[in-house]
């Protein structure tokens, strides 16, 4: 392992996936660590973007691929999505020499192809292995203590004694941070600055390099702060492109999240769609959630102390930095993130779900509103079932502070500074 380097939840997973099929696929935000981990899997290094052989690079890309795929493997392609005919390249290279774990692939953004090209890419299906990266979790970082481990509260753990070290005051800043590998290992107060020169960046060249179409950079700023000011809420594009109506239409809004998503700016939390007892209806959108919190507290130029003074948005942040970091810690377990919420007004902030099926519910509290979380989490366990009847593994009130316990009502009540993968 490469000195200095921070392990990340997700190496044994991409190992294991990459071990299983031709190639693995390394997608995520810029800046999340993608080329470093990927670098750890692997024996030989193509990077696209490397300025002495960019254009040595895209000679041959364009001319003779498998050039390019030349040496010892697993070999590294990074940002392999500037030459999209290395997908191919790399795809008959695996089925040529019948092997598993050849390549690695990372890219930052979706390719931008056109709908002929989109329909001559092979599709890659069982021999590239796709996997998304996170940007660091609180575990990862050190924030936590891991002393609560999700993977055994499936298992039925719950004899955790465990306390968090969190302040508030101490959530602000790890929210404003985020989890850049970059800013992780740097001073406290130079670390705030990378999510701001991310927000800069993404406003001022990403959103357009992301299909070569340019767009408006003071546009895609004032949407980045209207987006981060309805960050985990089912606010519709038509709300968002309302807040925006002096500077952009609803058609160009549209186009500008459609580019944020291809460079996974834009991380949405889709809908867990179990059966009803009840006659409810089921909300079948996505709630808004950016891939790091931080991206949200930059959008909106609000620092720690910023936060701490404005308890909804810090608390909608908070409820962002929670996503990001049961996303971390479910990667291993085969596990995503979701959110439940029907037509009688009864939702819960997220649903785990387990490929084996099994589930949990959680809300995230930052400071108050325990007793009313727990009452609407258990109603929900009440009212719903997975088509085999699974019931919860486990439901869970997240907080920002305080310690581990189980409460009279069975609901467990877990502190972000003590859980872990």
């Amino acid at each position: 392992m490469e000195e200095g380097y921070i392990p990340r939840i997700a190496d044994e997973y991409f190992r294991s996936r990459l071990n299983s099929a031709g190639a693995l696929l390394i997608e995520g935000p810029k800046w999340c660590g993608k080329t470093t981990t990927a670098g750890q899997l692997c024996h030989s290094f193509l990077y696209m973007q490397d300025p002495d052989e960019r254009e040595s690079n895209f000679y041959y890309a364009s001319k003779k691929p498998s050039r390019l795929l030349e040496g010892e493997r697993p070999r590294l392609i990074d940002e392999w999505q500037t030459a999209p005919v290395l997908w191919d390249a790399v795809r008959y290279a695996v089925d040529r020499e019948k092997g598993r774990g050849l390549f690695v692939l990372t890219g930052s953004a979706v390719p931008d192809l056109g709908k002929e090209e989109e329909q001559k890419m092979h599709s890659g299906t069982g021999r590239i292995s796709r996997v998304r990266m996170h940007t660091m979790s609180l575990f990862e970082s050190g924030d936590s203590d891991g002393s609560v481990s999700l993977s055994g509260l499936f298992e039925g753990r719950t004899d955790y004694s465990a306390c968090s070290g969190l302040t508030l005051e101490r959530a602000a800043f790890l929210a404003c941070r985020g989890g850049w590998p970059a800013a992780v290992g740097t001073e406290d107060r130079y670390s705030l600055r990378m999510a701001r020169d991310y927000v800069e960046s993404v406003s001022a060249s990403d959103i357009s390099r992301a299909d070569g179409v340019m767009r408006n950079q003071y546009v895609a700023r004032a949407l980045l702060a209207s987006l981060a000011r309805n960050v985990c809420t089912l606010a519709e594009t038509t709300a968002i492109a309302e807040d925006l109506k002096s500077v952009a239409t609803r058609k160009t809004v549209s186009e500008y999240i459609a580019a944020l998503r291809m460079i996974f700016v834009c991380d949405d939390i889709p809908a867990w769609r179990p059966a009803l007892v009840s006659k409810a209806r089921l909300r079948t959108s996505s709630k808004r959630c950016f891939s790091d919190p931080s991206i949200a507290a930059a959008a909106l130029n609000a620092g720690p102390e910023s936060l701490l003074k404005d308890h909804p948005a810090f608390g909608s942040i908070f409820e962002s930095l929670c996503v990001r970091d049961m996303r971390a810690y479910l990667q291993p377990l085969e596990g995503s993130v979701m959110h439940y919420h029907d037509s009688t007004g009864l939702e819960a902030d997220m649903i785990l779900a387990l490929d084996d099926g099994r589930w949990a519910a959680i809300e995230v509290k930052l400071r108050s509103g325990e007793d009313q979380a727990a009452e609407n989490l258990i109603r929900i366990r009440n009212k719903t079932r997975t088509a085999d009847g699974t019931p919860p593994s486990f439901l869970a009130v997240v907080t920002a502070t305080g310690m581990f316990r189980v409460r009279d009502d069975g609901v467990l009540v877990i502190p972000i500074g003590c859980l872990g993968p």
